[in-house]
């Protein structure tokens, strides 16, 4: 059997696929890029509205509130050392692309994670595509959304968007699943409809494991926009890509640290806000 021939005829398949959907659906993802670019411009405004040290200010507040004095301090020195090293608007343009694709991610991702906690089927079907999105090499999602987007923002956000719901989908549906049969049981028993079952017992109980969805979703955009870079997308990704083609060590280095900083900051104070949410009553 000649499987070069094969690979040929699936590889002109998918291309002619592609070259079609490009055509034929043109207004469809003009309108999605004009969408993510404006969301993303949106909070890219909001961050840089005020100078970096009441940014860095209002992180070591938050800090502080939720990890207590000296990690708030250390925030503060964190976010200080990536304006100290001339990275400021690379930083934020990086932290808007995370808040960005993580939003998408969301809004998409648990709805459909709810959904699947609720229908077995849906969830044993989406199983498989989770597994396969995860299995994948992140950049891959680059190559199509590139062929249908251009290069930009809105490849960055559509690609990482991919990336960054799979642990949302998969921790709602687990903490929609795992609701107590009892309180369940308890809450037929006085008659609560569907709609009230939700919200007063099942959400509740799913809120630890949703919490811990969005962090992991967030640490998943983190790692997809740094590759992003490469597209255009701005911020620290195309620092280092920058950095990397014309041999800058000494800046790919720094926008590394920036991202580290970044990266620490943002998983401490959200998984703080997971354990915050554990604890309540």
């Amino acid at each position: 059997m000649d499987t070069s021939a094969i690979a040929d005829a699936f590889d002109t398949a998918v291309d002619d696929a592609l070259i079609w959907i490009s055509d034929n659906g043109a207004f469809l993802f003009d309108g999605i890029r004009a969408l993510f670019e404006g969301f993303y411009d949106g909070v890219l405004a909001a961050l840089t509205l005020a100078p970096w040290p009441v940014v860095a200010a209002l992180f070591a507040l938050l800090g502080w509130r939720l990890l207590g004095l000296w990690p708030g301090v250390l925030t503060a020195v964190g976010l200080a050392f990536c304006a100290g090293m001339g990275l400021w608007p690379e930083t934020m343009s990086t932290f808007a692309l995370v808040i960005t694709s993580t939003c998408l991610a969301l809004v998409i991702g648990l709805p459909l994670g709810v959904l699947a906690g609720f229908l077995p089927r849906l969830d044993r079907a989406v199983e498989p595509v989770l597994d396969l999105i995860q299995t994948l090499p992140p950049y891959i999602y680059l190559l199509p959304a590139i062929a249908l987007l251009g290069f930009g923002p809105a490849t960055a956000l559509a690609a990482t968007l991919i990336v960054a719901m799979p642990p949302a989908i998969r921790l709602t549906s687990l903490g929609i699943r795992r609701t107590p049969t009892e309180f369940v049981e308890l809450g037929q028993a006085t008659g609560m409809t569907p709609g009230q079952m939700f919200w007063k017992i099942r959400l509740p109980f799913a809120l630890p494991s949703i919490m811990a969805g969005i962090n992991q979703s967030l640490m998943m955009a983190f790692g997809m926009v740094v590759i992003a870079g490469i597209v255009g997308s701005g911020g620290l990704g195309e620092t280092i890509y920058e950095a990397i083609r014309t041999l800058d060590i000494a800046k790919s280095i720094n926008a590394a640290i920036a991202i580290v900083i970044l990266t620490m900051v943002i998983d401490r104070l959200t998984q703080n806000l997971v354990r915050v949410v554990r604890a309540r009553p």
